[in-house]
């Protein structure tokens, strides 16, 4: 039948498709996740901490900083109202409202130097690895020198020379932290430069920079996402360490790491004040952990199987194809 004749029921159902492809791919990954229970309960955790670093000032204003010597090392109760429901510290600020407006120092100086590290690392690891030779052995003798060096010890020696801040952190650990990327990118990019979709598209005539971009990019980027949450917990304990030794953050900000060493010495009176900030601590970074692992596999073609299995039989059953579990 000729196309100006066709019935109007068959042009209006042939664009249906590609309008419900995205769904259904969301779809699959939220079911994923909620088969998880580990990684969804570390999900959750993640969301609510974000969510609280992003709004909760807005919220408390200034109760964090504010003083009340009445009430000094007040423990946690109810009869106080929601600012004293997690106790005070020594100076009668409340221990929650402080919580609230670290979390925010905390995550704007995790998330920074991580986003910065991955960014510079995997693009030079990216370039080095599709290129070779005397590229990649460069880039690689540089990633080589920052590893020699700890992590913590470049950035004590840094921040002892000059005045600790939140942009001298950020700056010290995405410095830091670049090789790491650099490394996982280039690893990856020297794997796929002898794919055949790869020569197909340096045959065209492509420019490396869009080959990089557009061919070798989108199958890196699960690996280096994954990298890039595991790292956000060691940067995050990197800024909590050097925050509780007195060259991070400094007062008046307030960072859970810093409140933790504020709390030290009164950890026998008053232990919500230590207790509850590393706790914090701890849950963010083992949900981070949790779900980095989770990821790992849900963005692995050949291992995201698992995730379909039932909790109960993923712990023999997970080396096993689905076609062959009886």
């Amino acid at each position: 039948m000729p196309r100006d004749h066709m019935p109007r029921e068959e042009h209006s159902a042939a664009p249906a498709a590609p309008e419900t492809a995205k769904p259904a791919r969301a779809s699959r990954w939220w079911l994923m996740l909620g088969r998880d229970r580990a990684a969804a309960v570390g999900a959750v955790i993640l969301t609510l901490v974000a969510l609280v670093a992003l709004f909760g000032p807005l919220i408390i204003k200034d109760r964090a900083q504010r003083q009340n010597l009445d009430d000094s090392l007040r423990p946690p109760s109810l009869s106080d109202g929601v600012y004293g429901l997690l106790g005070t510290d020594v100076l009668g600020r409340s221990v929650l409202a402080r919580l609230v407006e670290a979390a925010a120092t905390t995550l704007s100086v995790a998330v920074p130097a991580v986003l910065c590290s991955l960014a510079i690392g995997s693009a030079l690891g990216l370039w080095a690895g599709y290129h070779g030779g005397r590229r990649e052995s460069l880039a690689m003798r540089v990633a080589d020198v920052i590893l020699s060096f700890p992590s913590l010890l470049i950035a004590v020696v840094v921040l002892y020379v000059f005045s600790p801040s939140a942009l001298n952190i950020v700056l010290i650990l995405a410095v830091t932290r670049i090789p790491v990327y650099l490394r996982t990118a280039r690893a990856e990019a020297a794997e796929l430069r002898s794919r055949l979709f790869v020569d197909a598209a340096r045959t065209f005539g492509t420019p490396s920079r869009k080959i990089i971009y557009w061919h070798i990019l989108p199958i890196a980027l699960p690996t280096l996402l994954t990298v890039a949450t595991l790292d956000f917990c060691f940067v995050m304990l990197t800024e909590s360490s050097l925050s509780f030794l007195g060259i991070g953050i400094q007062p008046p900000d307030v960072s859970w790491g810093l409140m933790v060493a504020q709390g030290r010495q009164y950890l026998q009176t008053a232990w919500w004040i230590t207790v509850l900030p590393g706790l914090a601590i701890v849950l963010t970074t083992v949900s981070a952990t949790v779900l980095a692992a989770w990821a790992r596999i849900a963005t692995d073609p050949a291992q995201r199987w698992r995730l379909t299995l039932p909790t109960k039989r993923r712990g023999v059953s997970a080396a096993v194809p689905p076609e062959l579990i009886p």
